[in-house]
């Protein structure tokens, strides 16, 4: 099923993305170079990031080459945009040329908000934004990633496909895809949710986080096994990791005193999480779990390029998780 805007969309036109939740913002972007390459197999494509854009930058960046007259220009990080060189970016998004697609990705948060207030009130602007979701919308995000590859899932399903994988968009998407792809024209239910992703309980990637959340190393480790062992993706494990360790990190940072459906909301997670994050986070400080995220995205990295060996990266995460925890 086709996804994504057409070149009528995107060409002659200024698409704002705005947001934290990176996987959907990149989808956009590809989205509407996609759409252009659609248009103009020859059209180029750059990017840059808005720290260095002056109005020559964007004249160079936007206008034709000697082999096409179609672009696709992708500027990062609005938020840095210098103030010298506001007037010239509002100038060209009210009135952007032709074959050029302008795409102006903002990472959310309060800085260059008066940019973008003055670019939403622009005709030729197309804001698409990319909040994070809230724990009950990811079900919601399973459903559509289902519908998008042509097939359909039960709610139920939808939901232990989340309980299984976690709250990493593109893990889920992943996860979507390879169901919708392994039984075409079939309805998911549970059933199918679970004999992919179910297996030995224990040896899903959220068991492997949470014992390693727990400074047990050696459980970890043996729950790695298993799951590396019965096929779970390594990007499901550092998936895991991730969410658990947001969900520490913002129990900690947490106001204190508010009630347990409050905090749990506060904290972005089912209250029967909430109290296993709350015993968790007692062997945890905010120094302890500041670093573990940094381990974490590091081995995310790694296993999506940077190194070769997947199994090693996230054994070394384990023990490096757990003993962070130990020294907490």
């Amino acid at each position: 099923m086709a996804r994504g805007p057409s070149a009528q969309d995107v060409l002659g036109r200024v698409t704002l993305v705005t947001g934290k939740e990176e996987f959907l913002s990149e989808r956009t972007v590809t989205g509407v170079r996609d759409a252009v390459r659609r248009h103009d197999r020859e059209a180029e494509s750059s990017e840059t990031q808005a720290a260095g854009l002056t109005l020559a930058a964007l004249g160079e960046l936007s206008a034709p080459s000697l082999f096409s007259s179609t672009r696709c220009v992708v500027v990062r990080r609005l938020e840095d945009l210098p103030d010298e060189s506001v007037d010239g970016l509002l100038d060209y998004a009210g009135a952007p040329a032709d074959d050029v697609a302008l795409v102006l990705v903002h990472s959310g948060g309060q800085k260059g908000s008066g940019v973008l207030t003055k670019l939403r009130k622009l005709g030729g602007v197309t804001e698409v934004k990319s909040e994070e979701l809230r724990t009950s919308e990811y079900p919601g995000f399973v459903t559509s990633e289902v519908r998008a590859h042509g097939a359909t899932i039960e709610p139920d399903a939808a939901t232990a496909l989340v309980q299984a994988v976690g709250q990493d968009l593109r893990s889920l998407s992943a996860a979507a895809d390879q169901l919708a792809n392994d039984f075409p024209g079939e309805t998911l239910t549970p059933e199918k949710v679970k004999r992919y992703f179910g297996g030995r309980a224990e040896a899903k990637s959220f068991a492997v986080a949470d014992a390693a959340f727990w400074g047990r190393r050696r459980p970890a480790l043996g729950e790695l096994r298993w799951a590396l062992d019965g096929g779970t993706a390594p990007v499901l494990v550092t998936s895991a990791f991730a969410g658990s360790a947001r969900g520490i990190a913002r129990y900690l940072s947490a106001p204190r005193g508010m009630r347990d459906a409050d905090l749990a909301r506060e904290v972005g997670v089912p209250p029967w999480k909430l109290r296993t994050i709350r015993d968790q986070s007692r062997g945890w400080s905010e120094a302890a779990i500041a670093r573990a995220i940094r381990t974490i995205a590091q081995a995310d990295a790694d296993i999506k390029g940077a190194a070769g060996d997947a199994s090693y990266t996230l054994e070394r995460l384990v023990l490096t998780v757990t003993g962070l925890r130990d020294r907490s």
